[in-house]
């Protein structure tokens, strides 16, 4: 199973990842980040339950951002998965993400904190949303793929 996750924004005072989204992280084989980690401490708790990939987001620190790529691929669970932080605007985002990542099956972007699970043209495109800063979005949320199947997970 492959935890997805973006947008954590830690350390920030008290802020700590919810105990559904530790439990989660602690059945995976894998973890994709959708960026926005923010410090290296985070991909360091995450590499404690599962082997990570993840690309930079806007708000990480400099050395993280020097670390991780804008955009990666990676192939697991039967699928080519494209992950970048920053899709661009909302109008012609699903098309933009297609031509960024075309052999892909399953596309995943974080930094608007909204949760998007949709099937487009035969590509799964996912925003995970964000299990530490909801901010617009209804609630804290993650997402896991099992099978090739993406999934939102609910957390509050």
């Amino acid at each position: 199973m492959i935890a997805l996750l973006g947008d954590t924004h830690m350390p920030r005072g008290s802020r700590a990842l919810p105990d559904g989204c530790l439990r989660v992280l602690g059945a995976a084989d894998l973890i994709l980040h959708t960026g926005d980690l923010t410090g290296d401490s985070v991909l360091a708790l995450l590499e404690a339950y599962a082997p990570v990939r993840a690309v930079q987001g806007n708000m990480d620190e400099w050395p993280l951002r020097e670390r991780l790529p804008e955009r990666v691929i990676v192939e697991a669970e039967g699928l080519r998965i494209g992950l970048v932080h920053d899709a661009g605007p909302a109008a012609g985002r699903h098309a933009r993400l297609r031509a960024w990542f075309p052999a892909c099956g399953l596309v995943a972007y974080g930094h608007t904190h909204q949760p998007e699970l949709a099937r487009d043209e035969g590509i799964w495109i996912v925003n995970p949303g964000s299990p530490t800063e909801r901010r617009r979005a209804p609630g804290h949320t993650m997402a896991v793929v099992r099978d090739g199947r993406p999934e939102l997970v609910a957390l509050d």
